[in-house]
């Protein structure tokens, strides 16, 4: 490895409070890349899959890739890998901004995190040289706070902070981890650096990244500026208008999700969280590291009781502070979703939580003195709003809420599991799939649980057709493609690292050409398209061992029941339902292209195949 990655691990044992340093081994750079590839390794060779996820045997692992602190655009991503706490599976959640390429000219490729520190603590990197400090002064402040006091302690207002909130003090089940308001969200990540009295990362380096072929580097970075040049999407709209845009996108197709999945296509809901709702509010827009699109739109909220809310909503958290709760208020999203950021809480999970609530009061399984006298029915913005802080700080009915669907529903009873939509104990993000079947498939079959960003159809949702036009309300031949797009955003956007958008907008027919120019260049190591496309492959056979090793079986990978038994009642997506038999054809058929059992676990020949044995 002559450039791309530092070559560096470090490994911290918060118990012992000591660090070492090792060597990045070529054979996992070859056969992972970096990034989410890294972090699937050392989880699986070194976590029990058994172990308790909040005690001291789970392991936290931050890594980023080779193209990470690179001049290659759009490629400031690192990933956070553990055993989940909320699903008990794989947790594996990304984020973007200048902490990724700062952790590598820190000096490391990898973190791995281990033990549990005695008193809160935050580790501190900078230029090779690590140490593991006390936080106590630390511990009860909002991410905001954290990042600001951290700063001042370290005389330095250029350090990069990711940290947890109180809602990861408190191992709420739906904690992130926030470096400067991007989130590693959602399966609980947050939770496990709470349950290591961990309150934060900081990290400051001056090593630049050293390329191996610069030349070549040079080359392949000007082919995939002209593809991003030549979107007809990315430049036009996408860097305006950010991932909001795709509201108007969904509700056409009749698939974005309303009244906790059970209204989906019956309301119009374009007005209130549109475009033009949504540029009336922006105020500027901000980027990560070397990126030239700045798809983060900051808007500010103008009607009370929310006016001055500043923050910078996706549209997944439209889905889950608007569409999901009903909530047709555009700045009753940007509140919740500074709240959120504030105390270190998934956006998504949160929002499809309050809704499951919300669905419940409406049944009359709740009452509103269950839900200490606030009115949580559905629209109430109000209502919505205060419960975000009252889950995040465990206030009386949110600490039932603070652990996610699966857990309330556990602790409500009543019937109340039969409104708890998730798959392995994750929340369902901002698509109906029942008008998309192969994202339905991802959703049951991700190693993570229902997480859009394992193997996202764009396919089906934007009509691409890459790497061939599919009928997104067909179940047959939806496994080979669900293989394809998982391995592909895997190891492209996952491992290289690279922001999953650009897959989606500019590069999905040259996507694993792409990363194969770019990293080869980079590390002077030598990658093909097709050793690309295999290492996508492996990342996901490597996740399934340790999900199956942790006693998941086929009836894990589901879906929700309302998805299977109640078909879509209007919208663009009228009478679409997955059925049982049509799960069940797509699974024989991802099971198949996987090279898996019928019951969905790696054969011995599959794993020899990928080096896996």
């Amino acid at each position: 490895m002559q450039g791309g990655y530092t070559g560096k691990v470090l490994r911290v044992n918060l118990t012992a409070k000591t660090t070492a340093i090792e060597d990045l081994p070529e054979e996992i750079a070859v056969n992972y890349i970096g990034g989410a590839g890294f972090g699937l390794r050392y989880l699986l060779n070194e976590v029990d899959p058994k172990t308790d996820p909040l005690g001291p045997g789970n392991k936290l692992i931050v890594s980023t890739g080779p193209l990470a602190g690179t001049e290659a655009p759009c490629a400031s991503r690192m990933m956070f890998t553990a055993k989940s706490p909320a699903t008990g599976a794989v947790a594996m959640s990304t984020t973007g901004g200048y902490f990724p390429a700062e952790m590598k000219f820190a000096g490391f490729d990898v973190l791995i995190i281990e033990g549990k520190a005695e008193e809160p603590a935050y580790l501190w990197i900078k230029d090779g040289v690590a140490s593991v400090r006390n936080a106590k002064e630390l511990w009860g402040t909002t991410t905001f706070d954290c990042e600001h006091l951290l700063k001042e302690k370290l005389g330095d207002q250029n350090v990069r902070v990711a940290c947890i909130g109180q809602a990861g003090e408190k191992l709420s089940l739906m904690a992130s981890i926030i470096n400067e308001k991007h989130a590693a969200g959602r399966k609980g990540l947050g939770a496990v650096m709470g349950s290591k009295n961990l309150k934060a990362i900081v990290v400051r380096g001056s090593n630049p990244v050293k390329i191996a072929n610069q030349e070549m580097f040079d080359q392949a970075r000007a082919r995939m500026l002209q593809a991003m040049k030549e979107s007809p999407v990315l430049f036009p709209e996408f860097a305006k208008l950010g991932t909001p845009m795709v509201v108007e996108a969904t509700s056409a197709a009749g698939i974005f999700p309303l009244k906790n999945f059970a209204a989906t296509g019956e309301h119009d809901f374009v007005p209130g969280l549109g475009v033009e709702a949504s540029l009336a509010r922006k105020i500027t827009k901000e980027y990560c590291y070397k990126c030239p699109v700045g798809c983060s739109q900051v808007k500010v909220a103008q009607s009370a009781p929310f006016t001055g809310s500043m923050s910078v909503p996706e549209y997944e958290t439209y889905y889950s502070f608007g569409g999901t709760t009903m909530v047709d208020n555009v700045d009753a999203v940007i509140a919740a979703d500074r709240l959120c950021d504030e105390f270190g809480i998934d956006t998504m999970s949160v929002g499809a939580t309050i809704a499951f609530a919300m669905e419940l009061r409406e049944k009359g399984i709740l009452t509103q003195e269950d839900t200490d006298g606030v009115d949580l029915s559905f629209g109430n913005a109000e209502a919505m709003v205060t419960f975000v802080k009252k889950i995040a700080l465990r206030q009386g009915f949110g600490d039932i809420l603070a652990d996610g669907v699966r857990k309330a529903a556990q602790k409500i009873g009543k019937g109340s599991e039969k409104y708890a939509l998730h798959v392995k104990g994750l929340e369902l993000p901002a698509y109906d799939v029942r008008g998309a079947k192969a994202h339905g498939l991802n959703y049951a079959t991700s190693y993570t649980g229902a997480d859009h960003n394992r193997g996202y159809a764009f396919q089906e949702i934007f009509s691409i057709p890459v790497p061939y036009e599919v009928d997104r309300f067909a179940a047959a031949g939806k496994g080979k493609l669900t293989k394809w797009n998982q391995d592909t955003r895997s190891v492209c956007t996952d491992c290289a690292p690279m922001c999953g958008f650009l897959l989606d907008m500019a590069l999905p027919a040259i996507c694993k050409e792409n990363t194969a120019d770019l990293v080869s260049a980079a590390t002077g190591l030598h990658f093909t398209p097709e050793d690309v496309y295999r290492v996508g492959e492996r990342c996901n056979n490597t996740a399934k061992l340790f999900n199956v090793r942790a006693g998941f079986t086929r009836t894990d990978d589901d879906l929700p029941a309302r998805l299977k038994t109640e078909p879509l009642k209007e919208g663009g997506a009228k009478g679409a339902i997955i059925p049982q038999a049509e799960l069940d054809l797509m699974l024989d058929e991802y099971y198949a292209a996987r090279g898996w059992t019928k019951d969905g676990v790696p054969t011995e020949d599959k794993l020899k195949e990928l080096g896996l044995m």
